[in-house]
């Protein structure tokens, strides 16, 4: 990504003329003159991260409002919310204005077993190659690729792709798959709402 820090200090680019910062984005400055020159790149960016507001979703597009709402429902009614948990709060912070606030994330943040078709090979700490972390669904409507791997720009085949051998999603996928298609049309509508 290059951010460097004092394990890896060299910049992916190595011309002279592109290094601007004379110290690994890290490192903190007790010289600086204000409080903000105090904190290092790496701080910044990720209180920046922190203080984001959240997605706001579309209350009536695309489909309308009658359609996201009958989604909404449908959303808990089939399963999805099992996984994709709608929403958390936080817990204490020592910034006030995130502690204990509800986070519309659509995730329960675990692992699952997403199955052989999900599976990419790749284990990372105690996950398996077929482990996820349900990601997060606010600002789906904004997203062009799907899944983790971005196989698809197709909502309707990345529902689909949840079901394989193995996968926890199967019965949430078949109860998904017997909808009638206006209302599969609705899932769909909420879901690119958000």
């Amino acid at each position: 990504m290059g951010v460097t820090n004092e394990l890896f200090q060299t910049e992916r680019d190595e011309t002279p003329e592109c290094q601007f910062a004379a110290t690994p984005n890290s490192v903190t400055n007790p010289d600086a003159d204000t409080a903000a020159q105090m904190f290092s790149d790496v701080e910044k960016f990720a209180m920046f991260m922190r203080l984001l507001a959240p997605p706001t979703p579309s209350s009536d597009f695309p489909g309308g409002a009658a359609s996201i709402t009958r989604g909404s429902n449908l959303f808990g009614a089939v399963g999805c919310a099992l996984c994709h948990t709608p929403t958390l709060t936080t817990g204490r912070s020592t910034v006030e204005a995130l502690s204990n606030q509800p986070a519309n994330l659509y995730s329960d943040l675990l692992l699952h077993d997403m199955g052989k078709g999900l599976a990419d090979g790749v284990s990372q700490g105690q996950a398996g190659p077929r482990e996820f972390r349900t990601p997060p669904l606010w600002g789906l409507g904004q997203r062009i690729f799907l899944l983790h791997d971005g196989r698809t720009t197709d909502l309707l085949v990345a529902i689909r792709e949840h079901k394989s051998a193995g996968s926890e999603a199967n019965g949430v996928v078949s109860i998904f798959n017997q909808l009638p298609e206006p209302d599969k049309q609705d899932l769909l509508n909420f879901l690119r709402s958000l």
